[in-house]
């Protein structure tokens, strides 16, 4: 099947606005601040990768975003004002965080269950998900018997069975193994080409952020907050030939120099985290 060209290049910066980050902060009840004066705009289409050390409120950021948490200043203006509808965004933890006594089937059912609609009835939409990913013959299986990455794709499609707008990731390929992780990557990707939703994923890893993203997003932390912002011009579908590519070691130099010095001005910075 012929993707259609707008799946070929990146978002481009004329595409609409969906989020707006402006001037947010958190502090935590501790005293710790975590976020402070962020702008960031998030747009309709992106795959948008937050990189940066631990401790620099990416994970904050992306609760902030998913309406888990309120920020202490500043605002999120979501496209039409007010906030997105909680049932339009997919969030997908680090842990998988399935339910270990339910089957394959029944995990990914979760979400729509709580809507109240029937397993009859959302059957069609869970097998059609369950293919996306992958998964297909391990409907009744339970967790105990599947492998990290099989366990991370029902996460997926549990995120992806309702047709979020929005899939908001915590880094959820950190502890798989490297294989794993690569496929787990293109797959995303696939279906991101597919479904056209917004990401915004979280990761330490510069390799990752440059092969899935169209926009890098630096962090430094104490406090957090954005660094710098890099746009990957390379065209999608992105494979192993862009994998092993010069124009991705080049562009994963130019991200990893970006994060050295967003590293080095944490380091410099306590005297700022008041």
């Amino acid at each position: 099947m012929m993707r259609e060209q707008v799946a070929q290049t990146p978002a481009s910066d004329m595409a609409p606005t969906l989020l707006a980050l402006r001037g947010v902060g958190k502090v935590f009840s501790n005293g710790v601040t975590a976020l402070s004066d962020v702008d960031l705009t998030i747009r309709e289409g992106d795959f948008l990768s937050l990189l940066g050390p631990s401790g620099c409120g990416k994970s904050t950021a992306l609760r902030l975003i998913a309406g888990l948490s309120t920020p202490t200043s500043g605002v999120l203006d979501w496209r039409g004002g007010g906030s997105l509808d909680r049932a339009n965004i997919g969030f997908v933890f680090q842990e998988p965080t399935l339910l270990p006594w339910a089957s394959v089937f029944d995990n990914v059912w979760l979400p729509l269950r709580l809507k109240g609609i029937s397993r009859a009835k959302a059957a069609p939409a869970i097998s059609e998900m369950l293919a996306r990913v992958h998964l297909t013959g391990f409907e009744d299986a339970v967790p105990r018997e599947l492998s990290g990455g099989m366990k991370m794709r029902v996460s997926i499609a549990r995120a992806m069975v309702t047709k979020p707008r929005v899939l908001l990731m915590d880094e959820p390929f950190a502890a798989l193994d490297e294989i794993t992780r690569f496929k787990l990557n293109n797959d995303l990707l696939e279906l991101w080409q597919d479904e056209r939703f917004t990401v915004v994923f979280v990761t330490h890893s510069v390799f990752e952020s440059v092969f899935l993203s169209n926009r890098v997003v630096v962090m430094a932390a104490r406090p957090g907050r954005v660094f710098d912002e890099l746009a990957i011009e390379a065209s999608y579908p992105r494979d192993e030939a862009f994998r092993t590519s010069p124009d991705y070691a080049a562009l994963c130099r130019q991200a990893s120099d970006v994060l050295v010095n967003a590293i080095d001005s944490t380091a410099g910075s306590h005297h700022d985290s008041h």
